[in-house]
C-alpha cells in the first residue's frame, strides 16, 4: 500500500520547515511568509544554464577570490519575516567558509535566479528578500528564454536602485561584489539560445 502524501501545515516556521519531511511525492519547496511554495522542476535549457553558470563562477572564483565559493539552490533567510522565509535560488555566492550542518547560506553576496516562463512572477518576488540581506551585494536575473538578463547592484549608500541594469546579447557581464568581467552569452552555452544567436 502506497504511504499517504504528508501535507504541509498551513502555516510554518523556517524550524518547522527545514524538519518537516515533505508532501510525500518528489516536489520541491520554499518558504514563503510561512507557507510552503512548490517549486516546479526545472527545464533543460534552465538546468544546462545552471550548470553552465555554475560553472563558470566557480572557475572565476577559484583563480581571482579563492576563499569564496558558488553554491547551487542555497537555502536564504532574509532579513525580514526572518522565522517565517527560507528562500532557494538557482545560484548564490558566499565567502563564508562552509560548516557541518550548513542549512541556510551565510552571508551571500550575490544571489543569481533563472527566470523562466512558468515562475518567473513567483522569482521576481523574491528580489525583495534577497535585498533585505545587507551582505547581498548583487542580484542578477537571468532569461532562459532569449540572452538578456537583469542586474541589481546595491549602491554605495546602501540603497538598491529603481530599475535593473539591462544586458543583452552582446553585452559584457560585471559583477563587482566577486570582480568578474565576461560576456553575458557564455552564460548560454550548450542551449538552443547559443545557436541562435
Amino acid at each position: 500500500m502506497a504511504a499517504l502524501p504528508k501535507y504541509a501545515p498551513s502555516r510554518m516556521t523556517v524550524a518547522e520547515f527545514l524538519d518537516w519531511p515533505g508532501d510525500g511525492t518528489c516536489t520541491r519547496f520554499e518558504l514563503v511568509d510561512g507557507e510552503p511554495r512548490a517549486m516546479a522542476p526545472a527545464s533543460g535549457t534552465h538546468g544546462t544554464m545552471q550548470i553552465t553558470i555554475g560553472s563558470i563562477l566557480r572557475a572565476h572564483l577559484r583563480t581571482v577570490r579563492p576563499g569564496c565559493r558558488v553554491v547551487g539552490e542555497p537555502g536564504i533567510v532574509p532579513r525580514m519575516n526572518t522565522a517565517a522565509n527560507f528562500r532557494i535560488p538557482d545560484l548564490a555566492i558566499t565567502c563564508a567558509p562552509n560548516a557541518p550542518g550548513e542549512r541556510a547560506l551565510p552571508d551571500p553576496i550575490a544571489i543569481i535566479e533563472i527566470l523562466s516562463p512558468s515562475n518567473e512572477a513567483q522569482t521576481r518576488d523574491n528580489i525583495w528578500a534577497y535585498g533585505s540581506i545587507t551582505s547581498v551585494r548583487e542580484i542578477l536575473l537571468v532569461s532562459s528564454t532569449s540572452v538578456a538578463a537583469e542586474l541589481w547592484m546595491r549602491q554605495p549608500d546602501g540603497a538598491w536602485p529603481e530599475e535593473p541594469s539591462r544586458l543583452g546579447p552582446g553585452d559584457e557581464l560585471i559583477l563587482r561584489s566577486v570582480d568578474f568581467a565576461g560576456p553575458l552569452a557564455e552564460f548560454y552555452a550548450d542551449t538552443y539560445l547559443a545557436r541562435a544567436s
